[in-house]
């Protein structure tokens, strides 16, 4: 199976730059990955060239190699949410949700992976997350809860509240 991932330029220059990055990759996965235009792969296992896929494109969200590769166990998943579904094409109001994710000094970030276990990521137009696929849904939840406009005493609370049921 060969197949290919759109990533932008200067993540594909960090692969370029530190190839130990991906002979991690190749080393676990048992595939053959380049670099140049575009980054392909080839994988003799299906499913494993679709979570190589999926390592490829966290990474290329901005999320880092370490982060990215624990999509290779299957219990682990990425999920992408669009934060101009909720911006429309205002670049201010974009800046101000990406802001309202982020929090002051990264705090709504960080309490949403401290109580859901994910690892998340802003980059972009995008807001990534990789974790449990129940962790996902509740980080998911909270980030729209977030970028709807909810206060974040309420995303907070929703956060202790689910993660019981995790």
């Amino acid at each position: 199976m060969i197949d290919s991932v759109i990533m932008p330029e200067r993540r594909m220059a960090m692969l370029r730059r530190n190839r130990r990055l991906l002979d991690k990759l190749e080393e676990l996965a048992e595939v053959h990955i380049n670099v140049r235009d575009g980054v392909t792969f080839e994988a003799d296992d299906p499913i494993m060239g679709m979570r190589v896929k999926q390592v490829l494109t966290a990474f290329g969200r901005g999320f880092g190699m370490d982060d990215a590769l624990n999509l290779l166990d299957e219990e682990q998943e990425l999920s992408l949410v669009e934060i101009t579904e909720y911006s429309g094409k205002s670049p201010n109001r974009l800046t101000d949700l990406k802001g309202r994710v982020i929090g002051r000094e990264g705090k709504s970030k960080n309490i949403i992976e401290r109580f859901t276990g994910t690892h998340v990521v802003i980059q972009g137009k995008t807001v990534g997350i990789i974790g449990r696929w129940q962790s996902v849904q509740v980080a998911r939840e909270a980030v729209r809860m977030l970028l709807e406009g909810h206060k974040h005493g309420t995303v907070f609370r929703y956060l202790e509240e689910s993660v019981v049921k995790i």
